[in-house]
């Protein structure tokens, strides 16, 4: 039996120049995580993750903590993160009716749930990566660690969306729910872990957006 473990990367730097490198925030919860995964003798044996700063600065920064000797970061496109950004410049009137000047975290959050709900409903617009194409994509990713994994352990270091399909492709089979995914995706944590197992029996759900390992140092939790 193998076991993938899927980790949302930590806190980016929301509102920053680049907004794809970890805060110092989004190193701790990757240094914290490490140390949980550690305690808890889970050691991987393949590192994966999609192309973003911020998937690679995670991975470096739990792997140390972790103590894991895996070897080099396995790049993988297809755990990028969709291109949200792509996607809310495709919504000029959902920024003005949701956002002002300097949008707080709450007023991004509307714009990007009004937003990608046109994204996924297919409308008519110039998006550089359809909901659909986003699907396939991280689908076909998920195949791939499969794979990889074996009877191994794969962690793999990715963004909120990724990792909300792939649950939300494991438990609805071949016609996933695209709300599901929404509801999944709002409530991702940065650095949470969510354990996936592959075996005669496919592959099956463990654990969804696991955060203990900030549990018990105030402060660490965040979701943006």
């Amino acid at each position: 039996m193998g076991q993938i473990v899927l980790v949302r990367h930590g806190q980016a730097s929301f509102g920053a120049a680049d907004y794809d490198a970890l805060s110092p925030l989004g190193f701790e919860q990757a240094r914290l995580l490490g140390v949980a995964l550690a305690a808890r003798n889970i050691e991987a044996t393949t590192i994966v993750g999609g192309r973003m700063r911020r998937h690679r600065e995670t991975a470096e920064t739990c792997a140390a903590a972790a103590g894991w000797s895996a070897g080099d970061l396995v790049v993988d496109a297809g755990w990028d993160e969709f291109d949200f950004l792509a996607v809310l410049a495709a919504h000029p009137e959902e920024t003005a009716a949701h956002v002002g000047p300097e949008p707080t975290k709450a007023e991004f959050q509307r714009w990007f749930e009004a937003a990608t709900a046109g994204w996924i409903a297919g409308d008519d617009r110039p998006y550089e990566e359809t909901f659909v194409a986003f699907t396939e994509r991280v689908a076909a990713a998920l195949d791939r660690t499969v794979a990889l994994a074996g009877s191994g352990t794969v962690a793999v270091f990715t963004s909120g969306g990724p990792v909300a399909w792939a649950v939300a492709s494991v438990l609805g089979g071949a016609a996933p729910r695209a709300d599901l995914w929404t509801k999944l995706n709002r409530m991702s944590v940065n650095s949470g872990l969510t354990r996936l197992v592959s075996g005669s029996r496919g592959v099956n759900l463990l654990s969804y957006n696991e955060q203990s390992h900030l549990d018990s140092v105030p402060g660490t939790l965040s979701y943006r």
